[in-house]
C-alpha cells in the first residue's frame, strides 16, 4: 500500500493500496495499521465505521463537524464517487484548498480527511457506496452542512444532482460560516 500527503491540504493522504488480482476477480487490503501510524495517524483513535449507499447523481455534502470536528478515512467500497475534501482550518497553511478525488470500487483507494475539513461526494454510478472510518461517535448536534454550490467554493461537480437530503438543501453559505453562522440542519 502507498501513501501520499495531498498537496493541497494540510494533513490529507490519499492510500493507494496494491490488489491482487486474478481470473477470480481481486483480494485487496483497505487498511493498514502500521502504514497509518507512519504518517501520524492513530489507528487506534477511530471510533466507528459507517456506510452508505448512494444513486447516481446524488450528492452528500458539503459536511463536517463543529466542536472537536472530525476526523476520518473514506474510501468508495462499490462504484465510483467524485470526492471533495475542503481546508475550512483558518490557522491552516493551505486554508480554502480544495482537493478532488476520484474514488471506486475498482481502486479501494481511501482519503484521510483530518478534523477542520470539509468533505463530500457525487455518486458517478449506480449505485455507490462510500465507507467511513470515523475518529468519534457521531452527534447530529455538531453538524454543519455547507453548500454545495456555494460561489466561493466553485467546487466542480461532474454531474447534474439528481437528489440531496433536506439538510443539505438548507446548508449554509461558506460566508454565513466563517461568519459563526453554524448549520444543524
Amino acid at each position: 500500500m502507498k501513501v501520499t500527503q495531498v498537496p493541497e491540504i494540510a494533513g490529507v493522504y490519499l492510500f493507494e493500496p496494491t490488489p491482487h488480482v486474478d481470473d477470480r476477480g481481486f483480494f485487496s487490503r483497505t487498511f493498514d495499521a502500521d502504514i497509518a501510524r507512519s504518517v501520524g495517524i492513530d489507528p487506534d483513535g477511530f471510533a466507528q465505521d459507517s456506510l452508505s449507499r448512494s444513486h447516481k447523481g446524488v450528492l452528500r455534502g458539503m459536511h463536517l463537524r463543529s466542536g472537536q470536528g472530525e476526523a476520518k478515512l473514506v474510501r468508495c467500497s462499490a462504484g465510483e464517487v467524485f470526492d471533495v475534501v475542503v481546508d475550512l482550518r483558518p490557522d491552516s497553511p493551505t486554508y480554502l484548498g480544495q482537493a478532488h478525488f476520484t474514488l471506486s470500487g475498482d481502486t479501494q483507494c481511501s482519503v484521510y480527511i483530518p478534523a477542520g475539513c470539509g468533505h463530500g461526494f457525487q455518486a458517478l454510478t449506480e449505485p455507490a457506496d462510500i465507507a467511513y472510518r470515523i475518529d468519534r461517535p457521531h452527534d447530529p448536534s455538531e453538524d454543519v452542512v455547507i453548500a454545495y454550490d456555494d460561489p466561493d467554493l466553485a467546487i466542480p461537480w461532474p454531474l447534474p444532482v439528481t437528489l440531496m437530503s433536506a439538510r443539505d438543501q438548507r446548508a449554509v453559505s461558506l460566508a454565513d460560516l466563517a461568519a459563526g453562522v453554524l448549520s444543524a440542519r
